[in-house]
């Protein structure tokens, strides 16, 4: 199982007999040019959306007809389970920035975790219906969304055997977060790559949780 990060929150998961699935797409030039990355032209089977925003929840631009999800529930989709988990988009119930909706899926018995625009750590019940994940996909800029401190609290809810950060401030991300240094003070194990992909085989994870930082490939 390959990931692929295309941008902001936007990454690309490709099974081994080959069907895709796409995270969170942004669209290019959105909140007045702050999202500069160029258009996703990646053709793709299914695409979970965490929230409605412009940076997260662009489907219509993308080519041919794939299955969008948006919503709590299960649903399984070219024989993929998925499990979308009700959470808020900030730390006040949602009273600020709104819903948002955590989706965490199993690939080549691998299972992942997009946390889409999460605003807050997890609850007892939240946790325990998203249960243990392998590949954590954590917003760690702040701001908008969960920071630092927070991020890796939830990975340890969660306990993540990897955890590779999404939505902070690059040069192709011109909004008010944090960068990613930031998460990786401290941390015990981290492994900067200078590529966009990494791939996952179920029988090849770390004993200790590790940190994996990509470049965005758009």
């Amino acid at each position: 199982m390959k990931v692929k990060w295309l941008g902001h929150a936007c990454f690309l998961i490709t099974a081994d007999n080959g069907k895709k699935i796409l995270t969170d797409p942004y669209e290019s030039g959105a909140f007045g040019g702050a999202i500069k990355h160029a258009p996703i032209t990646e053709r793709v089977d299914v695409v979970t959306v965490s929230h409605g925003h412009a940076d997260h929840g662009s489907v219509a631009p993308l080519p041919g007809t794939p299955v969008a999800l948006r919503s709590p529930g299960g649903f399984v989709v070219e024989g993929v389970e998925f499990r979308g988990t009700a959470t808020s988009h900030d730390d006040s119930h949602g009273a600020q920035r709104g819903a948002n909706v955590v989706f965490s899926f199993i690939i080549d018995g691998i299972k992942i975790c997009h946390l889409g625009d999460l605003g807050h750590t997890l609850t007892g019940d939240q946790a325990a219906e998203i249960g243990a994940v392998d590949v954590l996909l954590a917003p760690v800029g702040g701001y908008f969304t969960i920071g630092p401190e927070e991020a890796w609290t939830v990975a340890g809810q969660l306990a993540a055997k990897v955890v590779i950060p999404m939505h902070f401030k690059t040069p192709r991300v011109d909004l008010t977060i944090g960068p990613v240094d930031d998460f990786l003070k401290g941390r015990p194990s981290v492994k900067r790559l200078d590529t966009s992909e990494t791939e996952f085989s179920k029988d090849h994870f770390p004993r200790e949780c590790e940190i994996i930082v990509l470049q965005p490939a758009l």
